[in-house]
């Protein structure tokens, strides 16, 4: 019997909390959707939507290290329109990323998040990722900004990437 694959993520509001949940497979071990996560380089290929590119300034994927990177419209010019983004790594290890993250728009808007990554055999990995925020009107908020078209870009562009890292 074949399990159910979730093949586009799956975005829940928790009733009750200030909580997001984000759910989708992909067909990679829990060892290549680690490092995608966590190398720089990888990460500027997949996170966000399609149309924007990213430059890590900043990165230091271990317990207490920081990240920041910018996304701007693609072959937009350094200077000009431009979202920054920042965060900590609290926890750094297989399977399991937890950190902040803070869109510097909305500086006093920080988010905790949570990563693991579940093997599901035969080749296929399950991301579960949990955000955090302050308040329940937060959440909808980031649920209201239309933040599934970069999650549905963004794991696709993943997809892609882990597929040629054998």
């Amino acid at each position: 019997m074949t399990a159910t694959r979730i093949e586009k993520a799956t975005i829940e509001a928790d009733p009750n909390l200030p909580l997001i949940r984000i759910t989708r497979d992909f067909r990679a071990t829990p060892a290549q959707l680690h490092r995608a996560h966590t190398d720089p380089e990888l990460f500027a290929r997949w996170v966000g939507p399609d149309g924007l590119d990213t430059l890590v300034q900043a990165w230091d994927a271990r317990d207490g290290g920081e990240w920041r990177y910018v996304a701007r419209p693609s072959g937009a010019p350094e200077g000009g329109e431009e979202y920054g983004f920042r965060g900590c790594f609290h926890t750094v290890r297989e399977g399991l990323i937890v950190q902040t993250f803070t869109f510097e728009g909305m500086p006093d808007d920080v988010s905790l998040e949570t990563l693991r990554f579940e093997d599901l055999g035969d080749g296929w990995t399950r991301l579960h990722a949990q955000s955090l925020v302050d308040s329940l009107e937060g959440r909808d908020a980031w649920l209201k900004s239309g933040m599934e078209v970069g999650v549905d870009q963004g794991y696709a562009k993943l997809q892609t990437l882990v597929d040629g890292l054998g």
